[in-house]
């Protein structure tokens, strides 16, 4: 075994996620562009779907991202109408962003981008699965899980 073959791309478990990561985005892009979203929006939106109101806290730790990329996230779907940010009245420290009309209309049309992505990535059922729960179990290795408040 050669002193560098740790460095060899071919035995890098990082690289292949990286490049599957952009290139499944890629694919995202033409459904979410007719939504008027960028799939970090995308991402955010689905949590507002499902919870209507979330602190940011929570939601940075939901969709592993920081406040600093959160933010400016936050801020533009907040110009589209989508959601609210507002202080909490018990803490002032705790952002909460919360569902509005406009983007509870907004789950509507994009209703349909879960299926047409099926289309894109060709895994069996038994293939996603597989994956998605060797994904989880790694992403559950580097952060905590999300605090129930």
């Amino acid at each position: 075994m050669d002193k560098y073959d740790s460095l060899r791309l071919g035995n890098q478990l990082c690289f292949p996620l990286y490049a599957a990561s952009r290139e499944v985005i890629k694919q995202y892009r033409p459904f979410l562009q007719a939504l008027d979203l960028t799939y970090t929006q995308y991402v955010v939106m689905m949590v507002l779907w499902e919870e209507k109101r979330i602190n940011v806290k929570q939601l940075g730790q939901k969709l592993f991202l920081d406040s600093g990329t959160l933010t400016p996230v936050l801020k533009s779907l907040e110009q589209k109408r989508y959601l609210t940010r507002r202080r909490s009245r018990e803490d002032e420290r705790v952002l909460t962003v919360e569902l509005t009309p406009e983007g509870e209309a907004l789950r509507e049309q994009a209703v349909e981008v879960p299926a047409k992505m099926a289309g894109c990535v060709r895994l069996t059922p038994e293939e996603a699965g597989s994956l998605y729960t060797l994904l989880y179990k790694l992403l559950a290795q580097f952060s905590p899980p999300a605090e129930e408040t």
